[in-house]
């Protein structure tokens, strides 16, 4: 079944952009290891803060993909970016009603 990732990265004050453009570079195998989907986006209510919304063929693509070296290098740029605030959910997708 499909899994779902969806969460919040709380940012460093004034450093927002820079993990929205860490998050947003390509990234080499990330579709071929499973993703389906990967959403950035910021909301201006909360400024330091970014959220992701991801959609993998399963748990294990996704755990795997933290494995990837381009996922591994962006997991070490972007770490000194963030404040440690996190927020987020996980679960597995029973279906849609677009499909």
């Amino acid at each position: 079944m499909t899994f779902a990732n969806v969460g919040m990265l709380g940012t460093k004050p004034g450093r927002r952009d820079a993990l929205v453009a860490i998050l947003l570079r390509p990234k080499p195998g990330l579709r071929e290891a499973g993703c389906l989907l990967y959403e950035v986006g910021v909301n201006e209510d909360v400024p330091d803060a970014v959220f992701v919304s991801e959609l993998w063929e399963s748990a294990e693509a996704h755990q795997a993909s933290l494995q990837l070296d381009s996922t591994r290098a962006a997991i070490d740029e972007a770490m000194p970016l963030l404040s440690g605030e996190t927020a987020g959910h996980r679960f597995t997708v029973l279906g849609s009603p677009l499909r």
